[in-house]
């Protein structure tokens, strides 16, 4: 293989070096019900090969010039499908039109949450979302009600897609190493992923209970004006992180009809 690529700290670059956890992160796709898979932030393609030898079609999208150069010289067969791109930026339908694809990566944790949000936009198109974040970030996207991490992301990525954390990943298999624990997690889109309540006011009662996470949501949800009947409804009295994911959809149904 020719020059390494040296790992940039402004892209927050951290390139995974053991064979055998790249190996078992592309092993946590299912490969049903999509025949394409897009990593994001390659590298070095430590994680690429194993795709490449899957029954599945594998594009790349990598916004480090040194990085793309890189894979267009050791994977020829990629060539046409690595694409040097800010996937926060990059409209994904000119790759994929209405396809449906899924998403794999060793994230970059600075934009790990943006990574997510983005997956949320564009769900009908993603049945499957496996990759590695920062573990922290890991285990709040997979956490239940009642934990003290669970919150927005939990909520938002838990109410169209199943979250399972899968393992914890070492600082010492990374170049360079970084300064904490990182975590593997996988997300299958749940098969009836419509909300049955309005959805820009489910994300808004999400958010804005959890801006004040140690309020009752009758003192954090203030600015929605409630009526004093919807009110002394005893959901009212729960803080937003007692509530499970089908409790902030009845949550955001009673918010709908309720009547000032």
């Amino acid at each position: 293989m020719s020059n390494q690529v040296k790992a940039k700290k402004h892209l927050g670059q951290h390139f995974l070096r053991d064979e055998n956890i790249a190996k078992k992160i592309a092993d946590t796709l299912s490969l049903e019900g999509y025949d394409d898979v897009l990593e994001i932030g390659p590298g070095m393609g430590v994680l690429t090969k194993y795709l490449l030898k899957k029954e599945i079609t594998t594009h790349v999208i990598e916004i480090d010039t040194e990085s793309v150069q890189y894979l267009k010289n050791n994977y020829l067969n990629l060539a046409d499908r690595i694409y040097e791109k800010d996937f926060l930026k990059y409209n994904l339908t000119e790759i994929f039109q209405e396809k449906p694809f899924a998403i794999i990566g060793n994230f970059p944790y600075n934009i790990s949450s943006q990574i997510i949000f983005k997956t949320l936009e564009m769900r009908q198109q993603i049945p499957e979302f496996s990759g590695m974040f920062q573990k922290e970030v890991a285990q709040r996207i997979c956490s239940k009600e009642g934990s003290k991490v669970y919150g927005i992301l939990s909520v938002l990525t838990q109410v169209f897609y199943e979250a399972e954390y899968l393992f914890t990943v070492p600082p010492s298999v990374f170049n360079p190493p970084p300064k904490v624990d990182s975590g593997v997690l996988l997300l299958r889109r749940k098969p009836n992923y419509k909300l049955p309540c309005d959805e820009s006011l489910f994300f808004k009662v999400v958010k804005t209970g959890f801006q004040q996470r140690r309020k009752t949501l009758r003192n954090s949800l203030k600015a929605f004006n409630l009526s004093d009947n919807l009110k002394a409804n005893a959901i009212f009295g729960r803080r937003p992180e007692q509530l499970s994911v089908s409790q902030f959809i009845e949550l955001t149904s009673l918010i709908e009809k309720d009547e000032n």
